[in-house]
C-alpha cells in the first residue's frame, strides 16, 4: 500500500511503470518518446515523463 501512496504523490513516471501501466512493451514507450508524441526528461541513462505529460498524451490519443 505505500508503494501506491508513492505513486500518487510523484510528478514523474519511468518509462517502465507507463509501459505497466497501459499494459505496452518498453520498446513502445521508447519509439514513443523518440517519434515525440510523449515528452520525456532524460536524466542519465533513464527517461522521466512528467504527470501532466502522461495524462496530456491519455487525453490526446482517447478516441472521440
Amino acid at each position: 500500500m505505500a508503494t501506491e501512496n508513492n505513486k500518487a504523490k510523484r510528478d514523474f513516471y519511468l518509462v517502465s511503470e507507463l509501459a505497466e501501466s497501459l499494459r505496452v512493451s518498453l520498446m513502445t514507450i521508447y519509439r514513443y518518446i523518440k517519434s515525440g508524441k510523449i515528452k520525456a526528461h532524460k536524466i542519465g541513462k533513464e527517461f522521466r515523463i512528467s504527470k501532466a505529460e502522461f495524462e496530456r498524451f491519455l487525453n490526446k490519443s482517447s478516441t472521440k
